[in-house]
């Protein structure tokens, strides 16, 4: 079988998103954890040498005491000096650099007045930001806040960030690339599998799946290949079966043909001394008789339906009236009386006596197994023209409708007739022939409805 590649459907895309978002989260929750135990590590790594400076400038601090005016000026100046930032908080606050002057916070400054040191950041985002620990002067009150930068901490932080966002990104993309190729990788045997029952569905049933190493797939497609064979052996039995079947109907027909002649003109002259027979003879006689045209009717069924089978019906296309048929099949058959034909429809290009065919069988059905009175009517609607022949019979149970054009099939296997059981199946073989359709619709109780459909325009016939 042709193998090709597999359309993207419903399955291979949750494949690939389940795919995706198993890898996509799986690499978020490590790339976020690690940012978060990296920046704790770099915050805290900040802090400790700022706290080990500020206790260091606090001793440095404690040798300006006490803190006179000038002692204070000093102390700012030196620290200003060695490029120290810092907040001097007595009874005000002053900086030894106006710019690096954050506002201590009512926590940091309570944290310091009880003696311990605390520390305080700028709010993220802000720059610069400054890490400001601050504790008491030994030996005195005053406050010392020593400001430190972390900038570069930030910045090495963001580009951590990035690099890692980047990477999650990189990550997701190649789990839909990956994920992609699997699914569709994974899924290409049952896209052939799926190809193949199709084609087996639409009559290749030499259709065959690769089959091709050790896994499921592989045991699927030597069980799909058997299952097709089984079929194709089955189906081609059925089908010399079938063959055969006609060949014999079609020889059973031939060969009652001649002696069914004979008895058909030996019952005619027996019928026409019918009145000069005794009674209790005359009785065996008629049923005689009337046996004889129903063998006749019957080899002359089985013969059309045997070359219908083997497509010898030419199909000759000429306008009919169908009005006109309807009403000269009633008259014919005198039905007059019980077959109302209603509808006027101009001429349809058809072969008249396929058509009169279709039409009798279908009139003669209503009017043999339905009741009351039976109804042709003729319509024309848009690119066909449409014939229904209802009766107000007894009506047919729908589990009879699928088979009722089945040749030989009677709703009733118990009644006894005049019918053989071929004349629906002959009426459809004819209408499939004149590119028509029909069909049946039947209600217990209220009667049935057989519906003929033609190609107003003569339509697409299939020729024989």
């Amino acid at each position: 079988m042709t193998t090709g590649r597999v359309a993207p459907g419903r399955l291979r895309r949750r494949l690939v998103v389940a795919f995706v978002l198993i890898a996509g989260v799986s690499a978020g929750a490590l790339a976020g954890g690690s940012y978060v135990m990296l920046r704790q590590a770099r915050f805290d790594g900040s802090l400790q040498r700022a706290a080990a400076d500020a206790r260091y400038q606090l001793l440095l601090a404690a040798q300006f005491l006490p803190l006179t005016d000038a002692r204070r000026a000093d102390l700012l100046a030196t620290f200003a000096q060695n490029g120290r930032p810092v907040l001097l908080v007595t009874a005000d606050v002053q900086a030894s650099d106006p710019r690096y002057a954050p506002t201590p916070g009512p926590a940091l400054r309570d944290a310091v007045a009880a003696g311990q040191l605390g520390f305080q950041r700028s709010p993220a985002g802000a720059r610069p930001h400054l890490l400001m620990v601050g504790g008491r002067i030994p030996g005195s009150t005053a406050q010392l806040y020593v400001v430190s930068l972390e900038d570069e901490v930030v910045d090495d932080l963001d580009q951590l960030r990035t690099a890692l966002a980047v990477g999650w990104v990189a990550v997701v993309l190649l789990a839909a690339t990956v994920g992609s190729a699997l699914a569709r990788r994974t899924l290409e045997p049952v896209g052939q599998a799926s190809r193949a029952a199709r084609a087996v569905a639409e009559g290749l049933l030499h259709t065959r799946l690769p089959v091709g190493g050790r896994d499921e797939f592989s045991d699927w497609a030597a069980s799909f290949n058997e299952m097709a064979e089984a079929l194709e052996a089955k189906i081609d039995a059925l089908s010399r079966a079938r063959a055969r079947e006609r060949r014999f109907t079609a020889d059973v027909a031939h060969e009652l043909r001649t002696p069914v002649t004979a008895l058909v003109a030996a019952a005619s002259l027996l019928a026409e001394q019918l009145d000069t027979l005794p009674a209790d003879a005359r009785r065996a006689a008629e049923l005689l008789v009337a046996d004889v045209v129903r063998l006749r009717r019957l080899v002359e069924e089985l013969m059309e339906i045997s070359r219908l089978d083997v497509g010898r019906e030419a199909v000759s296309i000429r306008p009919v009236d169908v009005v006109g048929v309807l009403r000269g099949i009633a008259d014919a058959r005198g039905w007059a009386d019980r077959v109302t034909v209603a509808g006027e429809a101009p001429s349809v290009a058809t072969d008249p006596r396929r058509l009169e065919r279709v039409l009798a069988n279908l009139v003669s059905n209503a009017v043999e197994h339905g009741g009351g009175e039976v109804r042709a009517e003729v319509r024309h609607g848009g690119t066909s023209l449409v014939v229904e022949v209802t009766d107000q019979g007894p009506g047919i149970p729908a589990e009879h409708l699928p088979h009722l054009f089945d040749r030989f099939y009677k709703a009733d296997p118990a009644r006894t007739g005049a019918g053989s059981g071929l004349g629906l199946a002959i009426a459809l073989e004819n209408a499939r022939l004149l590119g028509g359709r029909l069909e049946v619709r039947s209600e217990v109780g209220r009667g049935t409805c057989f519906r003929l459909e033609l190609p107003a325009d003569g339509g697409d016939r299939c020729d024989a």
